[in-house]
């Protein structure tokens, strides 16, 4: 017996020995947005071993051909790191009408304990339909209560959560209360109302996090599942996302965190953002966007409100991302390059909206040290477009690596799409 698990050991080291020796792989002639904001028209890319070695520009860098194990030539098309997904429910829901199939809630109003890591279905199939617009990476996120639990980051690609992940339990989500709230629907909108309980909905979540302070500084070795997830707020090892829209609200967030010295705070939708950016900037604040495609936050602002906020925003040095929160967002999301080309049409400029569902979207999940830009000593997690990827018209993805790896991108509507167009 001994023999034999020496034996097996012995090929798995040869294995390893040979995939380690392997040489690099190189694409030549694309036009690559390299995702910090700056592209190369002609350029090279390299990768071994699942990283980024070689980014340059094709007509000032030689090189040995013999050094490569393949060569491919992508000239008249584009390389993109891979677009990042925020604040998405993607893998905990399949069909939003079948209650069986939405995993994303818990019962109870606090919930910092609840990780949606184990709840992550790699199985779905939806996420398979994502990466064929260039989004392969999710920060999968709970729903629900006042503090929804923790998120965590995935590839999405995988055969089980275990060999999806990213990064593990990256940040709790507190839904803060509204002090104010409409009436009504979208099509009909009502009166906007005081909401009577905003103070005591505050002093339950002062309530809750006075006992995690004082937990951390407990000397008991007791433990305290809830209290326990919440550690990492004070050391810095874990983000809170906020969830706030209204200026005022946002505001009053941003002091409780900063009264309980919070170390890392987010705020995820900000619709009203612009409006408290002194705020932001002296504290320091990143922003999740809500959702591009939707209306203003009120009928009497002006209808492009949305599609402007992220150019405002950039003037004014404030670090943000997109996200694409909201009804249908696991199916829907893969539209979220689409929001990106339509900050564009309103003034940003291509490289920045690039960079803001890429290299903004890791500083801000704090993965930007892996993922997010072509860069060297990175994950090679990218994909290859014959046109556009901000256009919805031209967008064409080709290939999708991630970590080195070329992943298929075969999905449920294109087995269906191959099956009945005869």
């Amino acid at each position: 017996m001994k023999k034999k698990i020496i034996f097996f050991l012995l090929i798995n080291l040869i294995f390893i020995a040979e995939s380690k020796s392997e040489k690099p792989i190189l694409f030549v002639g694309a036009t690559t947005h390299v995702g910090n904001g700056n592209v190369i028209a002609n350029s090279i890319v390299s990768m071994h071993n699942g990283k980024f070695e070689i980014i340059g520009d094709a007509s000032t860098v030689r090189i040995d051909p013999s050094a490569f194990d393949t060569i491919f030539k992508v000239y008249d098309k584009h390389i993109y790191p891979s677009f990042i997904l925020p604040n998405t429910t993607l893998g905990l829901t399949e069909i939003s009408a079948v209650r069986a199939t939405r995993d994303y809630k818990e019962v109870g109003k606090f919930n910092p304990h609840v990780r949606t890591l184990i709840a992550y279905n790699t199985d779905s199939k939806i996420p398979k339909t994502i990466l064929n617009n260039g989004i392969m990476i999710a920060q999968v996120t709970p729903r629900g209560g006042t503090i929804s639990g923790k998120s965590s980051i995935m590839h999405l690609d995988g055969h089980n959560w275990e060999d999806a992940q990213l990064k593990a339990d990256d940040g709790i989500h507190l839904n803060w209360p509204k002090s104010f709230y409409s009436t009504g629907w979208w099509a009909e909108p009502g009166k906007i109302k005081i909401n009577e309980t905003y103070k005591e909905r505050i002093e339950e979540i002062n309530h809750l996090f006075d006992k995690a302070w004082a937990y951390s500084n407990s000397t008991d070795n007791s433990i305290d599942i809830k209290l326990e997830s919440m550690l990492g707020l004070f050391d810095g090892s874990t983000t809170l996302f906020i969830h706030s829209n209204k200026a005022n609200d946002m505001r009053d967030a941003i002091k409780f965190a900063k009264k309980y010295s919070i170390k890392k705070t987010v705020l995820v939708g900000a619709e009203d953002a612009l409006k408290i950016i002194n705020i932001l900037k002296k504290e320091n604040i990143s922003l999740i966007l809500k959702r591009v495609h939707r209306l203003p936050i009120t009928q009497d602002r002006h209808i492009d409100e949305p599609y402007s906020q992220a150019k405002k925003l950039h003037n004014e040095g404030v670090l943000f991302c997109l996200s694409y929160e909201g009804d249908m967002e696991a199916m829907g999301s893969r539209n979220l390059p689409f929001t990106a080309g339509t900050t564009v049409a309103y003034g940003q400029e291509y490289e920045d909206a690039v960079m803001s569902i890429s290299l903004n979207t890791a500083k801000i999940l704090g993965i930007d040290h892996m993922v997010g830009s072509i860069e060297k000593g990175k994950d090679a997690t990218f994909f290859i477009s014959s046109g556009d990827a901000l256009d919805v018209k031209s967008n064409n993805v080709e290939r999708v690596f991630i970590r080195g790896k070329e992943i298929d991108l075969l999905d449920h509507q294109k087995k269906l799409y191959y099956e009945y167009k005869k």
